[in-house]
């Protein structure tokens, strides 16, 4: 059988407002764990995953999870950070110029405030890479069941990840995939990919809760403080 690596396509860091988790933890759980590959993608901006990659080049892909005003867009290689609040259009057109690979976030989470109406979806579903189809956190199955479907009837690949704010949640979804340097063998990868699922346990969401309101309060530190 040929190599595959273990690949975590959506994770994020202290940098985002409901996480705590620094970048030395990160490494060390992804070392741990047997992850060859982690996707930083934190909330509008790509400067700690930037951050990430300089101190672990060989583990971090630089990306960023962007909120438009229709849904959450996941990218992947990204050179610099995408603003929130453009349309989808402008933030792909943004994406696009950097050479980054582009998929969509939790596309039909019935919770979750970045998820996507279906028409929306439909809108953009030929200007971007792939679908995210497994995403830890989705409390119903049956939402990442729909997101498969919607790839399969569009023909695009799928990303998954474990959408990780807590130590416990990094690597609890990954893509199986055969290895690959730049965003092309990427996407070529993620076409044969294998996704691993493991839906993280519900009270996770409690801890990115409790990290936001200890940032609001001035508790802990809002972004890593490294130079």
């Amino acid at each position: 059988m040929s190599e595959r690596w273990n690949v975590d396509l959506h994770s994020h860091t202290l940098w985002s407002k409901d996480c705590l988790t620094s970048f030395e933890t990160i490494i060390e759980l992804c070392r741990r764990r047997g992850i060859h590959r982690i996707a930083i993608t934190d909330h509008n901006t790509a400067d700690s995953a930037l951050k990430m990659h300089a101190l672990a080049p060989e583990l971090v892909i630089p990306g960023e999870e962007i909120m438009t005003p229709q849904g959450e867009i996941l990218a992947y290689f990204v050179q610099e950070s995408v603003p929130a609040g453009l349309t989808p259009e402008e933030t792909i057109r943004r994406l696009r110029q950097q050479g980054a690979v582009i998929s969509v976030s939790h596309p039909f989470d019935r919770l979750r405030k970045g998820a996507w109406q279906a028409d929306d979806l439909r809108r953009i579903a030929d200007q971007v890479d792939a679908i995210e189809v497994f995403n830890s956190r989705c409390l119903f199955r049956q939402d990442n069941a729909r997101a498969l479907e919607f790839a399969r009837q569009r023909g695009l690949p799928g990303t998954a990840g474990s959408d990780a704010h807590t130590p416990l949640e990094y690597g609890r979804a990954v893509v199986q995939l055969a290895p690959f340097n730049t965003p092309q063998e990427f996407l070529e990868s993620l076409r044969q990919g294998q996704v691993v699922e493991r839906l993280s346990p519900w009270f996770v969401h409690a801890g990115s809760t409790a990290a936001k309101w200890s940032k609001k309060l001035g508790l802990r530190p809002r972004q890593w403080a490294g130079g």
